[in-house]
């Protein structure tokens, strides 16, 4: 079975080096990317069966992965939400996993855990 990877991400460089990374992944398929808050909330309410896993940036040139994490909250139980963030602190972490993320990681830190995360 596939897993279907939805990315927020708004700085081109980082997509350019996840894209390619996930989908060498085994049955990883990235099904979409958004760089705003609005976009990725709009696709995510419109394709609610499409994706199996949303992975999201905090800081966005428009809103906030937080309120992606809002849209994402009705989800079917095996959808999975992650936060790839470069500010993984204790508080952000926390705020995260209460507002419904699966896993939290850091950018330049954590990558070898976020992708056996998505691999798993």
């Amino acid at each position: 079975m596939t897993l279907r990877i939805y990315l927020v991400e708004d700085h081109q460089r980082i997509r350019d080096q996840l894209i390619p990374m996930l989908q060498e992944l085994p049955d990883c398929r990235v099904v979409g990317v958004a760089e705003s808050e609005a976009d990725a909330c709009h696709w995510l309410n419109n394709n609610q069966a499409a994706w199996d896993m949303v992975i999201a940036d905090l800081f966005l040139q428009e809103g906030s992965g937080l309120a992606v994490l809002r849209c994402c909250r009705d989800r079917r139980p095996q959808q999975r939400v992650v936060v790839l963030t470069n500010t993984p602190n204790t508080s952000v972490r926390k705020w995260c996993k209460k507002l419904g993320a699966d896993a939290v990681f850091d950018k330049s830190e954590e990558l070898e855990a976020f992708y056996a995360f998505c691999a798993a």
